[in-house]
């Protein structure tokens, strides 16, 4: 039995735009196609599978199906009782995919009827329809119709309320008592210590990280070499794993060359940034992966915390530490830690012996925002410091003569990393300073 609205018996439109229109329905549709076949989506595949998915599980209602388990068993055909916490695919992705529609709207030039966003904290998108007036309607999942009929309300009789009323002041003081007592119990470990204002607020952790700049060869120098050797790189999956055994002395122009984008990051990088998100993720913190410096504006280090990885290949870090006591500088070709207080201590790479990184936990830096940098004069020194900042030992052992309200303090950390055979061992602090 079909119900109506107070509203709608009274002949007055809902302002809530409404999704069993088959107009509304067709015109996200439309919208979903445009936006997956523009310069931002074309060409990557799980993003434009991640935002197809989501569109069209929220049109079928089926928002309440957008749970992070949920959609990397379906989209990532990961295992039901997958851990979460260890393989962040989901968010990874949900966090691409919001700073690509960013950027698809920010570049389009035309006025859609209909613009998609999947807000921060949801997977659910929100649709926002442009009004005749200039204004927008939005419709979020939570305004759905809903599968079910819409039960009668029923009123609770007063002396129900009454002890409902007093039970929750019961079980609220219980509670209180119970977290003081837990917290008077136990001290706080050095890992909660240094990632406690990160932890204080509800949006998710910025991962950035900075990339090399990459070239591959056209399809058209491909084609040359192709024809003096047939049946070789005849698929993709060939162009990008093999080298293309030209020969030396063949001439080639810029012209035969493409810039490559989300290829160049660092194996220390990349294995910091999973140390990172598996530690965020086992303590309940989401994250938002953004790779590059054009994934990333200062508008979105000033509105969440932030953890910058890498140093050299990463613009916002080296801003960021240029006013700090230790710096990083590259000196007649060679890549350094400087202290600015001491001009003359200087640590660089010995790649066969040892490696150093910097480790920033800056509580009010340009941004406003709570920051952490991990880098590495290398990839090595890089991938060592994100095990320091995860590692409650290392950080116990590192931070062991820090001064007693460091807590409250900006810091800077030194890392000595010793290297054998190409592999970096654990981390020690070789320089340190507070304020």
């Amino acid at each position: 039995m079909e119900t109506t609205s107070e509203s709608e018996q009274q002949g007055v439109k809902s302002d809530i735009p409404d999704l069993r229109d088959p107009d509304r329905r067709q015109a996200v549709l439309d919208e979903l196609e445009r936006v997956l076949q523009g310069k931002h989506f074309r060409n990557s595949g799980r993003a434009k599978q991640f935002l197809q998915f989501v569109v069209e599980k929220t049109l079928e209602d089926h928002s309440d199906d957008l749970k992070e388990r949920r959609i990397g068993a379906e989209l990532f055909h990961r295992s039901l009782d997958y851990s979460t916490g260890d393989d962040p695919v989901v968010r990874v992705q949900a966090g691409l995919v919001r700073r690509r529609l960013e950027q698809h709207y920010q570049d389009d030039k035309g006025s859609p009827h209909v613009r998609i966003e999947v807000p921060l904290g949801s997977y659910a998108p929100e649709f926002h329809w442009l009004t005749h007036n200039g204004s927008t309607e939005s419709l979020r999942p939570e305004s759905l119709p809903t599968r079910n009929s819409i039960p009668q309300r029923r009123s609770l009789k007063p002396t129900l309320l009454i002890g409902l009323a007093v039970a929750a002041v019961v079980i609220l003081a219980l509670s209180f008592k119970f977290v003081r007592t837990h917290r008077a119990g136990r001290q706080e470990s050095m890992l909660e210590n240094f990632w406690s204002p990160a932890l204080a607020t509800q949006r998710p952790i910025l991962i950035c990280l900075g990339d090399r700049v990459s070239y591959q060869p056209k399809q058209e120098l491909y084609d040359r070499y192709q024809r003096k050797h047939p049946g070789t790189f005849e698929t993709e999956t060939q162009r990008t794993n093999l080298p293309l055994p030209l020969d030396p002395t063949e001439k080639i122009t810029w012209g035969d060359m493409h810039l490559l984008t989300e290829w160049g990051i660092t194996l220390g990088d990349l294995s910091s940034t999973v140390k990172l998100a598996t530690f965020l993720g086992k303590i309940g913190k989401p994250i938002d992966l953004r790779v590059g410096e054009g994934e990333y504006s200062f508008r979105d280090l000033r509105d969440s915390p932030t953890i910058l990885v890498g140093a050299f290949n990463n613009p916002w870090t080296m801003n960021f530490m240029s006013d700090l006591r230790y710096v990083f500088v590259e000196q007649n070709g060679r890549f350094e830690i400087q202290d600015k207080k001491s001009p003359g201590q200087v640590w660089f790479s010995d790649f066969h012996k040892s490696d150093f990184a910097m480790i920033s936990r800056l509580l009010d830096p340009k941004t406003g925002q709570f920051t952490i940098i991990v880098a590495g004069l290398t990839s090595r020194g890089t991938e060592a410091a994100g095990e320091f900042v995860t590692s409650p030992s290392e950080l116990e052992e590192g931070l062991r003569a820090a001064p007693q309200d460091w807590k409250s303090k900006n810091l800077e950390l030194v890392m000595e990393t010793d290297v054998t055979e190409g592999v970096s061992g654990p981390p020690h602090v070789a320089a340190s300073y507070f304020w």
